[in-house]
């Protein structure tokens, strides 16, 4: 039985379902740790590198389990640190928990330590944290907690974090004898008016033409993706899917069409222009999934579920559980399916034309269909911000049955490298035995936050780390050159040969060098492999304009 205020939170977690708790120790947060050593329960702490990576490691575990995912982290800079990270969480409407430590309640307002209080003109870490979480909380007495807990963790449940804030000598109070967290059954509202106008429209749509799908990050988070296909299958649709939502719907399914927006594909515009409706599922439609779609909804019947009213015009019904909604429409259309199309081939997807490169290295399209034909079914893949990551959303077919994660809600550089280690926590031991995780990242997002792979090494978690090496923030070489008429580059580095100093600093693990699709084809089969972790860099061209349309309708317009 829980005797302090920290044996309480770890018992917390561990009925929550949760098996980690990701951070970085501190005088303020010690005391958690200590209780994680003594726990009977199956929970550990993670200490990252870096508070950002450790909240976006809980990001990763939660955005693969379907769950929680927990972080810890001291104060002041600590505490600081956490916000770009919590600030993704938040965007992206994805539920984890903040346990945040803070000074002891006798010394605040009185030039405490990292005091963020908000006495005596401190930092208020509360208003802080209020604009980036669905709650967050001072907790000012053991007495306070478990009703602070029930309450943190169901509005994280709501989509996106929550943050206690825990001084010290609160932690090491004594709890007494409480009972096990109780949380309140989650609220399943059905928008019954709302569903029928969309079923309505649905049924409409039939009878005149070709219905097609438009996917969302929602679909993941509800883990609605069997429901999502067998809607599609009963409505003979096309199935589309936006940026950050590519592990919802089978890659190389016939009806699929691709990705939406900035980073699409012409297949899904085509679709759309002869279609009788749209129908989008689980995603806002922010600027990134509708670029260059945009008259084509506008002038078209457009239909949304979900969550978040769409930004464009549409019939709208809120569903905050989309593997219910949907089953039940599927379930209805189902009965008057008429059309199987098991036996139709998948045709491949038409990539974006881009200007040929003429620097040195792979290019972007060669290495992603390298990467793609090496990843064995299973395979988890997250990719990072810039240039990068355009072209691994563009390009990469999902392996079947594994994740694919692209931090889009607040785009931070940095962000695939902590968020790949906390999914492979949860997600690295498979049915069929050890499930890989490939992180695709730039060299400028690893210097940020790639040495969280010393992580991976001490957990020998089964993470390949791709590092594309083009000695620059080449997105925002892309930029100068399109917008700033190439009269300058804030943005280029000296050459740096990370490969090689990988293999330095850590000589037991496999890492590799690669110029040529050959040579990454043959490092890649090695790390595949590969029971623990693995890095190569590959040298690509800084200047390689990538599949991202604004750059590409710029390049158009110039000519």
């Amino acid at each position: 039985m829980p005797s302090r205020v920290v044996d309480y939170l770890v018992r917390a977690v561990s009925t929550l379902g949760v098996r980690h708790i990701f951070g970085v120790d501190g005088a303020n947060i010690e005391d958690l740790y200590d209780a994680l050593f003594d726990a009977p329960y199956d929970v550990t702490g993670i200490v990252a590198k870096h508070e950002f990576s450790a909240a976006t490691m809980a990001d990763g575990y939660a955005r693969s389990t379907g769950g929680l995912g927990v972080v810890a982290a001291t104060s002041g800079g600590g505490a600081m640190n956490l916000v770009a990270g919590l600030a993704e969480s938040y965007a992206s409407r994805v539920p984890v928990l903040a346990l945040v430590g803070q000074p002891p309640t006798a010394v605040e307002g009185r030039g405490a330590f990292q005091d963020s209080s908000g006495l005596a003109g401190t930092i208020d870490a509360v208003r802080m944290f209020d604009a980036i979480t669905q709650f967050c909380a001072r907790v000012e007495t053991a007495a306070d907690l478990p009703d602070m807990v029930a309450r943190a963790v169901d509005g994280a449940r709501r989509g996106g974090p929550a943050v206690l804030l825990l001084p010290k000598d609160v932690q090491q109070s004594d709890i007494g004898d409480v009972p096990p967290l109780r949380l309140t059954p989650p609220q399943y509202r059905r928008d019954e008016s709302g569903l029928a106008r969309v079923r309505a429209a649905l049924i409409a749509a039939r009878k005149l033409g070709k219905i097609v799908i438009i996917a969302g990050d929602q679909v993941a988070r509800d883990d609605a993706r069997a429901e999502l296909a067998w809607l599609a299958r009963a409505l003979d649709a096309a199935v589309g899917v936006a940026p950050d939502a590519k592990d919802t719907y089978d890659n190389a399914d016939p009806a699929y069409c691709g990705v939406a927006g900035s980073m699409g594909h012409a297949e899904l515009s085509a679709a759309l222009r002869s279609a009788a409706l749209c129908l989008i599922i689980g995603t806002p439609m922010p600027v990134t999934a509708r670029t260059g779609l945009d008259e084509l909804l506008a002038e078209g019947t457009v239909a949304h579920i979900g969550v978040t009213p769409p930004y464009v015009s549409a019939i709208h019904a809120t569903s905050t559980d989309l593997a219910l909604d949907l089953a039940t429409l599927a379930e209805e259309f189902s009965r008057e399916m008429k059309i199987s199309r098991h036996d139709r081939p998948h045709t491949a997807l038409t990539p974006l034309s881009v200007p040929e490169a003429t620097g040195p290295g792979v290019r972007y399209r060669e290495l992603v269909e390298t990467i793609e034909a090496l990843l064995p079914e299973g395979t988890d893949v997250f990719a990072d911000a810039g240039n990068t990551g355009a072209a691994v959303v563009h390009h990469l077919r999902v392996p079947r049955g594994g994740r694919f994660v692209v931090a889009l809600g607040m785009g931070g550089m940095g962000y695939a490298f902590g968020a790949a280690i906390g999914s492979a926590f949860a997600r690295h031991r498979g049915p069929s035995g050890t499930r890989r995780t490939v992180v695709v990242a730039g060299d400028g997002s690893f210097y940020m936050h790639g040495m969280e792979l010393h992580t991976a090494i001490e957990h020998d978690l089964p993470v390949t780390f791709i590092v594309l090496n083009n000695n620059a923030h080449a997105m925002c070489v892309t930029r100068e050159q399109l917008y700033y008429q190439d009269r300058y580059s804030f943005n280029r580095f000296r050459p740096a040969h990370l490969g090689a100093g990988i293999d330095a600093m850590f000589p037991e693990l496999p890492a590799y060098s690669v110029r040529t699709t050959e040579d990454l084809a043959i490092a890649l089969g090695r790390c595949v492999e590969t029971g623990g972790p693995s890095f190569i860099s590959i040298d690509v061209d800084p200047d390689e304009v990538p599949p991202f349309i604004p750059f590409l309708a710029t390049l158009e317009k110039m000519q």
